[in-house]
């Protein structure tokens, strides 16, 4: 190497020293001044400063090659004896000079790559503290309860999210107001529903109390009707029993009357008969009168035994509609521990599911936050068993 090549710097290439730089290996020792002016210092790269001196650098680098590379592009283009050994030499100068300049940028662009990759890990985690409107509305009030309680337990960790962290606050916030609404207008659903069951039960317990007592009151009626008719009968009969008694008696003694008439000197003793006949009838119309009385005190009882009949019927009804209402009652308290039942049977699963997963070393905001989007559904063909 002359003394000459020895004090050009890059700064001084020139048409007129081009062809003592431009030739084998002449280009080596500017390779090694821009190493000199570039590798002299290890910039801080936790800092902002750090950093962007690290880019400055091998942006350095990149204008060094560009000073070397375009005096020799144009001496290359004004001969025409050596372009083989100097485009050989450039490329190897470019490569080189690519090469130091990724390799001084390396530390920032593995940087910029870690910052990327936490940037997809921190949008992929915040994108799970917004719930599917659809979802949210379809949910039963212990789904909702359980989905409170695990995002009022996600920290949002400022440190870790930076940028993220009010978008997270935000979106966990938004999400947490628009389940207690959907929680507070599920509730006021299920309240109105097990209302509803209620009036239903209520109206269908009053329908039947209804048919009971006009099923009393028509037995009742046929009854009194029963009585009255038998009653009635019975007083005809004996109406007809004195009647006919009567007539015998009257036939009797119009009979006795004519005897005597045509025979008044029968004896004393025909005469006795004849009178003791008609006592004895008048003694039969007088049994017969007896017998009708007693007939009226029959129907009289009859009548208040099918009061007294109609009286049980009515109070049998009425004690088979305390025990349907009973019933019922003991059917929603049924209803409501089953649906207890199952929300504490729940609970006990996810949060067993929730140990499991906190057994892999993770957290148990994650934990929660995968149990919580596995019982959503959202996790293609893994479902929990409850």
């Amino acid at each position: 190497m002359s003394a000459q090549q020895q004090v050009i710097t890059i700064d001084h290439i020139s048409d007129e020293n081009a062809p003592a730089i431009y030739v084998q290996n002449g280009l080596k020792p500017f390779i090694q001044m821009i190493k000199d002016e570039v590798c002299g210092e290890v910039p801080d790269l936790s800092t902002r400063k750090g950093r962007e001196r690290i880019a400055s650098l091998a942006a350095t680098v990149s204008k060094r090659k560009v000073a070397v590379e375009k005096p020799g592009r144009e001496y290359l283009r004004s001969i025409k004896e050596l372009p083989k050994i100097i485009e050989a030499e450039l490329r190897e100068f470019v490569r080189e000079a690519d090469a130091l300049r990724d390799e001084i940028r390396k530390p920032l662009t593995d940087w910029e790559e870690a910052e990327a990759a936490k940037k997809l890990e921190i949008e992929a985690w915040v994108a799970e503290l917004r719930l599917d409107p659809q979802i949210i509305s379809a949910a039963d009030s212990e789904y909702l309860k359980i989905s409170i309680g695990a995002f009022e337990g996600i920290v949002i960790d400022g440190e870790w999210l930076g940028e993220y962290e009010a978008e997270a606050l935000r979106l966990k916030a938004g999400t947490l107001a628009a389940l207690r609404a959907a929680l507070e207008k599920r509730e006021q659903y299920e309240a109105e529903q097990a209302e509803l069951v209620r009036l239903r039960a209520e109206a269908e317990a009053q329908a039947q109390r209804d048919r009971d007592a006009e099923i009393a009151r028509v037995a009742a009626e046929q009854a009194r009707l029963q009585a009255e008719q038998r009653a009635q009968a019975e007083r005809d009969a004996a109406a007809r029993r004195e009647q006919e008694l009567r007539d015998q008696a009257a036939a009797v003694q119009l009979a006795a009357e004519q005897a005597a008439r045509d025979a008044e000197d029968a004896s004393e003793r025909q005469r006795l008969q004849l009178q003791l006949q008609a006592e004895q009838a008048q003694r039969a119309a007088e049994q017969a009168e007896a017998n009708r009385i007693a007939a009226e005190q029959r129907a009289e009882q009859e009548r208040i035994a099918a009061d007294q009949r109609a009286a049980k019927a009515a109070e049998d009804a009425r004690a088979a509609e305390v025990a349907r209402q009973k019933a019922a009652a003991d059917e929603i308290i049924r209803q409501q521990q089953i649906r207890e039942a199952d929300q504490a049977h729940k609970v006990k699963i996810m949060g067993a599911a929730k140990e499991a997963l906190m057994s892999l070393n993770i957290t148990e905001e994650l934990a929660k936050a995968i149990v919580l989007k596995i019982a959503r559904r959202e996790v293609p063909n893994i479902t929990i068993n409850f």
